[in-house]
Order: structure tokens, then C-alpha cells, then sequence
């Protein structure tokens, strides 16, 4: 039964425009609780919230002591368990099932931004749990992406679609596998970095593609022409053209954390970004490739901008059989497997993706490669073979640490520049760890097993000895939902999973 404001107006629209899904997604809401619950219990007990006096670890759970006095009570957390559900949390004698109602009895600063974000993605997650289940494996490249339904495996706002109707979420969401027709915007004047396609051109006009939410909610008032089929990828506003070509679009609206624009500095920097990094790249024997952002082209605005990039399936020997997938779907593509052959793919896997990561890191490049940013090429045994990254636009790079390897430094300037330690590790290990063998592990003894057997033969590096021995950075996603700036990225430490193994 519906019970918040959120999951009333999705079971309305349904009934409005697929009534044959209301009771699935009906049926979906409890288990959506639970799986969103979940996330935020594990904010609550892992992230510094200032409002959290103290916590107390007994046999029975967690106790978070509030500095107005009250106790909330849950069960034990493992900040890397994914397997995990919880059902209810109690505070101070009432329980609570649903996240959002929680939230808003806590009501704390920004609590009830935070709630109604919590509303949406139960909603949200309990209508992706109703896409159909693929009968067969994936053929063409892009269905590799359409099988996740939840989400960030941490965020608490893990399917939060703000301003998505449940009919634009089965139009434009890749879980649903639709096919999504894009616009085309003609701009005169328009920034364009690198070489821009004849066919995507009209006279004196770039023609920027443009997602159709946007189109719809944001350029409603601006001539349009209609543009070329497309099949959204994991980040729901990136989306397979053909020709081996993706598009990443401006979405003016925040899933998860972040507004899902294009700044024009991201324009700027697209291509000389990429074309330095790939060059950098070269270094490690093929273990890493990059997906070549192509061209960018804007407006002038971040609601108008568009990137072009490189499909990562260039990157495999499909007569061999060799597949790309996002990092993101390892995890259910090893399923299957034994548990002793499914933690040596595992292993094998980190040991290629932290020896290149950190290598590169210490060259000077920081790479945010997380489940989503971050693919491996299988082979048809399932066998890690190399590595694909994508998405360059939120990466770090180290002046005094390319100099110090006679690496002369890249043209660019800006937010993309770093060479603090703290910052570029957090990036790198930020990502890699807590978004990608986070997950694939499943829980912190795995993760412990796994990060030893990865970093045995390691060279002894100062970010090496950070990732052996130091609190591993995550972001602290709960609290930056909480943020009343809203002014970035929030960090916290976790316990190195090598502890449990103690």
C-alpha cells in the first residue's frame, strides 16, 4: 500500500499510463524500503553527523545517542555489506520502516530536503524493480547497462529522480530498455572543442543533441528538430548513438548528488583532457584504455551542452568474445560462479584495476573510477582481461607530480588541477574502493581478502601504504544531502575492512 506522498503520485501516474505495472510496483514498495533504509542506516552509524552525540556497538546492534537526548537503534553495520536488509529502525520506542518517515522524525537541519529525496527514490527503485527481466544474455553492447535497478549500492538516494514522472522514467531510464529519440538543438556561435561531426551540422549551425526531459523541462520555449535514436547507458543521460559513438546531455536536474549538466569549462577541456590522458596512459602496457571524448559542443550555458565520446566496445575482440561492462554489473555477471572461482575473478580484477589506478596515480592523474566510470573487457570465461575508463570530466590532475616524473603539464587550468595528496587519494581510493570493490565484495571480510591478495606485490608507494593501512575515504553521501550549501563533495573514513579479519 502507498503510504507517502511519493510513492501516491507514481502509483497514480501508473494507473495512468501503465496500469498493467501498479501492482508489481505496489508489491516492489516494501523491499524498496528496506533496500533505501538500508543505505541511510549505514550513513547514520559510518558518517560524522554533527547531531550524533555518540554511538555504542553492543551484540544486539548500534545505538546512535542524538544531542537532543533520544536513541536510535539498528542492527550491526558492515559499512561494505550489500547483501544486508534493514526492515526497521527504532527510536525511542517507535519503529520505523520507511526511510523518508524517519528521516522527518529526526528532523534535523535539512531533514526534510532529505526526506522528501528519500520518498523518491523508494518510489523510483520500487518502479525500476518492475522492468522485465532479460531472457537471454545481453547481445548488443548498451544491454550490459540496462540491468541495474537500484542503484548507487551506498547512496541512501540511490533511484532519486526529482521531476521524472513514472512515465518519463519508462520512456527515458535504461532499466526499461526504451529506445529514446533525441533532439537536436541548432546553435550559432556555439563552443566546439574538437572536431565536430559533419552530420551534426547545418550551415553555420552546431546541432547539439539534447535528452528530451531536457527538451521538455528546461528548452521548452527553443525550436527543436528531432534527432537520432538512442539507448541510454547507466547514467541515464549518456546514451549509444551508433557509429561507436556515446553522447553525454545536459540533464538540469539532481540524481543522486549532482545537478547532471555540462559546464562550459568541461566544454573547454573535454578534448585536450582526454587527448593527455590517453597519451599517459600508453604507459601501462595496455592494462587501462580510455574512451576518447571525441568532441563537446555548448551554448554558453550548462542547460545546452553536449560531449561526444568514444564507445568503450571499441576496446574489445568481439571474434574472440571478449565483452565490455560496466564495472557496476560484475557482480551479477560472477554470480553464478563458485564461491572460490568467483573471489579469484574478483581478485584478479582489483589487482589489475588498483596496480593501474595507482600507478597512474602516481604519475600524476587521479582517476574517479567507480562502478559506473569504470569497465572491464571479459572474455567469454568471464576473466578480467583489460581495462576501459570513461567520463574524464571530474578527474585530478598533479602538476608537481607529472614534473617530478618529466611529465611536462598538460595546458589546462582550473578545478581539474590538484597536488594535494589527501584530495587526489580520496579521489582514486574514494571511488575505486568504496564505489567499485566495495560492492564486488559484498562485505568487509571479502573486501579485506581481496585488497591483500591485490596489493601483495605492489611497489611500496606513499598512496600504496595509505590504501594498506589508513581508514579508507568515502564520501559521506548522507550528510551531503544534509549539507544546507550544498557546496560539494563531504568525506568520512571507514575502517579499513582488514580489521574485521582481526
Amino acid at each position: 500500500m502507498c503510504r507517502t506522498a511519493a510513492e501516491r503520485t507514481l502509483a497514480a501516474e501508473l494507473d495512468a499510463v501503465r496500469p498493467g505495472l501498479t501492482a508489481a510496483y505496489a508489491a516492489g514498495l516494501p523491499g524498496a524500503r528496506a533496500a533505501v533504509l538500508t543505505r541511510l542506516w549505514r550513513g547514520l552509524v559510518h558518517e560524522p553527523l554533527p547531531w550524533v552525540a555518540g554511538r555504542a556497538t553492543g551484540r544486539d546492534g548500534v545505538t546512535l545517542r542524538l544531542d537532543d537526548g533520544r536513541r536510535l537503534h539498528g542492527p550491526l553495520s558492515d559499512p561494505w555489506a550489500t547483501a544486508v536488509s534493514v526492515t526497521g529502525l527504532d527510536l525511542d520506542g517507535a519503529r520505523y520502516d520507511h526511510p523518508a518517515e524517519l528521516v522527518t522524525a529526526l528532523a534535523v537541519p535539512g531533514g526534510g530536503r532529505l526526506a522528501a529525496e528519500l520518498d523518491h527514490s523508494v518510489a523510483s527503485m520500487a518502479l525500476s524493480r518492475t522492468a522485465p527481466r532479460r531472457a537471454a544474455p545481453p547481445v548488443h553492447p548498451w544491454e550490459w547497462e540496462q540491468g541495474e535497478t537500484d542503484g548507487h549500492p551506498y547512496h541512501p538516494g540511490c533511484r532519486s529522480r526529482p521531476g521524472f514522472s513514472a512515465a518519463e522514467q519508462l520512456a527515458y531510464a535504461p532499466e526499461h530498455r526504451p529506445v529514446v529519440a533525441l533532439r537536436l538543438a541548432a546553435v550559432e556561435d556555439a563552443a566546439v572543442s574538437g572536431e565536430w561531426p559533419r552530420e551534426l551540422r547545418d550551415g553555420a549551425s552546431v546541432l547539439i543533441p539534447v535528452h528530451p526531459w531536457q527538451a521538455e523541462h528546461v528548452l521548452s520555449g527553443r525550436p527543436l528538430r528531432t534527432g537520432p535514436a538512442a539507448h541510454p547507458l547507466l547514467s541515464l543521460r549518456t546514451l549509444d548513438i551508433g557509429a561507436d559513438t556515446h553522447v553525454k546531455t545536459s540533464l538540469s536536474t539532481r540524481l543522486t548528488s549532482t545537478v547532471r549538466d555540462i559546464s562550459a569549462y568541461t566544454v573547454t577541456h573535454a578534448v585536450a583532457t582526454s587527448d593527455f590522458v590517453e597519451r599517459l596512459v600508453r604507459r601501462l602496457d595496455g592494462r587501462l584504455r580510455i574512451a576518447r571524448n571525441l568532441a563537446a559542443a555548448g551554448a554558453g550555458t550548462a542547460d545546452l551542452a553536449v560531449l561526444l565520446r568514444e564507445a568503450p566496445h571499441v576496446h574489445a575482440d568481439a571474434a574472440a568474445g571478449e565483452r565490455v561492462v560496466p564495472v557496476a554489473v560484475l557482480p551479477a555477471l560472477l554470480a553464478s560462479r563458485a564461491p572460490g572461482e568467483r573471489l579469484d575473478r574478483a581478485v584478479g580484477f582489483a589487482r589489475m584495476a588498483l596496480g593501474a589506478c595507482l600507478e597512474l596515480l602516481d604519475l600524476g592523474v587521479a582517476l574517479e573510477a567507480h562502478g559506473q566510470n569504470l569497465l572491464a573487457v571479459v572474455d567469454a570465461e568471464d576473466r578480467v582481461v583489460r581495462l576501459v575508463y570513461r567520463d574524464l570530466a571530474d578527474i585530478r590532475i598533479s602538476p608537481a607530480r607529472l614534473t617530478r616524473h618529466g611529465i611536462p603539464v598538460p595546458p589546462l587550468h582550473g578545478r581539474l588541477l590538484n597536488d594535494d595528496p589527501a584530495v587526489l587519494r580520496r579521489k582514486v581510493l574514494g571511488s575505486l574502493v568504496t564505489g567499485a570493490l566495495g560492492p564486488l565484495a559484498g562485505d568487509a571480510p571479502t573486501l579485506g581478502t581481496i585488497l591483500e591478495a591485490a596489493t601483495r606485490d605492489l611497489a611500496a608507494t606513499p598512496d600504496v601504504r595509505a590504501l594498506r593501512s589508513e581508514p579508507l575515504p568515502a564520501k559521506a553521501l548522507t550528510l551531503m544531502r544534509l549539507d544546507p550549501n550544498g557546496g560539494g563533495d563531504l568525506w568520512t573514513g571507514l575502517p579499513h575492512p582488514s580489521e574485521s579479519q582481526a
